[in-house]
């Protein structure tokens, strides 16, 4: 869960399903994962400390976060001095080219960040935090894609390219898999950081290096960028009277659009619910806490602690909650706000979680301005499950372990009898009705 978001709303995520009936007739496994241009992955929230102005209507504050010196407070000493003297002297005598003085300056300060080994705490020049603050509003613009990241190489590929997209016009392919981005390497960064760079302005153009399977040399592209809209809420009437609701991600009219959907099914019949949050890599904390006090009782959502043990919480109220028989299924790409609905949906026994272990994206992101227009983003707090439990770098178990496979040949129209893990959550439930 972040404290950003690179969506609409300001916060972060990534993900996707198509219309009703494409999205059902094509490969689910190709159809969720990160939309490029679209969101970023995991659950954020943008605070403007510096004006006072809280993004994603305030559900959290991290008051204190900043305030006080502590142990890295003097870390610039006579010696670090002087050693910072002497190999800009060295680089001066000795580089075979000129070099900015401005350009080695900010090559400190990002050094400093990287210092603590942590892919989310970044720290962006006055250009980079522009450019992420068009990619964060209402006005940002993207190419159509949809990316996935394997957390162990980083490598970045397409998993899918939507119709009528600016991807799909430029010529890029399902299975592409992306060297860099601009000039920046594609492994070098978490996917939610790359994709701001992938968005921007409308009809600007982004440069991206491909590897495709069959070609022996790298492809280039520059692709337009434009408004892309994707829903991010699917669904249908499986057997049994069973409804079946995909998240793709947790975006800004995801909980409407979850409601709508639940209240469309039941109106069919609906007596119990299978939740797909199989390739969600996150979203807005906003979002994913509405659709949760949309189902739950009242009670304790989430809530996070920062390392002066300040804690803030997020709960459902007693308006209204939902009494059908559930299964949500998790695998290793469902991070963030994924997480956060699976872990209250476990801790109230709410539902049985099926498929592989989460993520394990347990921390919260913070973005401060700072007085000459830079910016960093830092991890602030650590955040919990109703029961007390942090799952970051270990992800939540499902109740039933079950690796996906799909029967169905490739390029087919999606079948649901043919994926083993929706095929599991119909058993299961049907069971719970004898």
């Amino acid at each position: 869960m972040e404290e950003e978001r690179e969506n609409k709303s300001n916060n972060e995520a990534d993900y996707v399903v198509k219309s009703e009936d494409a999205q059902l007739k094509s490969d689910h496994r190709y159809a969720a994962g990160v939309v490029t241009g679209l969101l970023s992955a995991v659950c954020i929230f943008i605070i403007l400390i510096a004006v006072g102005i809280f993004w994603l209507h305030g559900r959290i504050s991290v008051g204190g976060i900043f305030g006080g010196g502590g142990s890295s407070a003097n870390i610039v000493n006579n010696s670090v001095r002087a050693k910072i003297n002497e190999l800009t002297a060295a680089i001066d005598e000795y580089y075979y080219e000129d070099v900015d003085t401005k350009d080695l300056t900010e090559g400190l300060y990002k050094g400093l960040f990287e210092g603590l080994d942590d892919p989310y705490s970044v720290y962006y020049t006055e250009e980079e935090y522009q450019e992420m603050m068009i990619s964060t509003s209402a006005q940002y613009y993207g190419i159509g894609a949809v990316l996935q990241q394997d957390p162990k190489t980083m490598q970045v590929q397409i998993k899918k390219i939507y119709d009528n997209t600016p991807a799909q016009e430029a010529g890029l392919k399902d299975d592409d898999l992306v060297i860099s981005v601009e000039d920046i390497d594609a492994r070098s960064m978490e996917l939610s950081e790359l994709v701001t760079h992938i968005r921007g302005k409308e009809n600007s153009r982004v440069h991206l290096v491909i590897s495709r399977e069959g070609e022996s040399e790298y492809l280039e592209f520059d692709v337009r960028r434009g408004k892309v809209d994707v829903p991010t809420v699917d669904g249908q009437m499986l057997e049994d009277n069973i409804g079946y609701i995909i998240i793709a991600e947790f975006g800004e009219a995801t909980a409407e659009s979850f409601i709508q959907k639940v209240e469309q099914l039941q109106k069919q019949g609906m007596e119990k619910l299978v939740v797909d949050l199989r390739d969600n890599p996150g979203g807005m904390l906003s979002s994913v806490s509405e659709i949760l006090d949309y189902i739950l009782p009242e009670g304790l959502i989430v809530y996070t602690e920062d390392k002066h043990g300040n804690r803030q919480e997020v709960t459902s109220d007693a308006e209204h909650y939902m009494e059908l028989p559930m299964a949500v299924l998790i695998n290793g790409h469902s991070a963030s706000c994924s997480e956060i609905f699976a872990g209250a949906i476990r801790d109230y026994d709410y539902g049985t979680l099926i498929g592989t272990t989460t993520y394990g994206k347990g921390v919260v992101q913070t973005v401060r301005p700072l007085s000459d227009r830079s910016a960093i983003k830092l991890t602030t707090a650590r955040y919990f499950t109703p029961k007390g439990e942090n799952i970051h770098g270990t992800g939540i178990a499902p109740d039933i372990e079950l690796k996906y496979k799909y029967t169905g040949k490739k390029g087919e129209e999606y079948d649901y009898e043919k994926d083993n893990q929706v095929r599991k959550a119909v058993s299961e439930l049907k069971r719970m009705g004898e």
